[in-house]
């Protein structure tokens, strides 16, 4: 006989496409179609979730809320193309929410924190400095709670087959995986804060190499 515990984990806040638009569109004006193809391509880094077919759609709605505005593109041999651009609501909106709470996901480098870092660093150092203190102190917590916790697996009864040694293997891999992975990301953090503390942006560490 065993017992089930359900834990409800906030695991990842969904990239809201509005906002993703919105940091695009502060860089300067797209068509539809060329949204569209940057979520085929870049935006695949952002989060898997957002589905290009959404585009039209949420320009839509933020067009309704007066976020956008369009001029027509005309186009030889192609049909004419609504190029928008962000008007002054969308450009409040756009502070509004890079400088609204953030909360930090038991996943870390989750993707609201890159969408968010990302314009961010460009349009409030002190709200960059508030969300990167957020998600190091954040990680800090967790490694200090979770890092040495008992990770032995139990067994009792197991399907027929399975090897408790080999589980146990795996999951202590699985673990070195992620606390590596993690350890990484917090030197990432810390270095960044230092970068923005001392509002040095004139130079990039090189990739590391195996």
């Amino acid at each position: 006989m065993f017992k089930c515990t359900y834990v409800s984990l906030r695991i990842g806040v969904p990239v809201k496409l509005e906002h993703v638009l919105l940091r695009l569109l502060a860089a300067r004006p797209y068509s539809g179609y060329d949204l569209r193809k940057w979520l085929s391509a870049d935006g695949q880094f952002v989060s898997s979730d957002i589905h290009h077919s959404q585009v039209y759609r949420t320009l839509a709605r933020m067009q309704e809320r007066g976020w956008v505005a369009f001029r027509v593109d005309a186009r030889e041999r192609r049909p004419d193309a609504k190029v928008y651009r962000l008007t002054d609501e969308g450009q409040a909106a756009l502070l509004a929410w890079i400088r609204s709470p953030y909360e930090p996901t038991s996943r870390f480098s989750d993707p609201d924190f890159t969408n968010r870092f990302l314009i961010t660093v460009a349009l409030d150092r002190q709200a960059a400095v508030r969300l990167v203190t957020t998600e190091l102190d954040y990680r800090l917590r967790q490694i200090a709670t979770q890092r040495d916790r008992d990770r032995t697996v139990v067994f009792d009864d197991p399907v027929p087959g399975l090897d408790p040694v080999r589980r146990q293997w795996a999951a202590d891999l699985v673990h070195q995986w992620g606390s590596a992975s993690v350890d990484r990301w917090v030197a990432w953090l810390q270095d960044v804060l230092r970068r923005l503390n001392d509002d040095d942006k004139t130079s990039v560490p090189p990739p590391e190499t195996a």
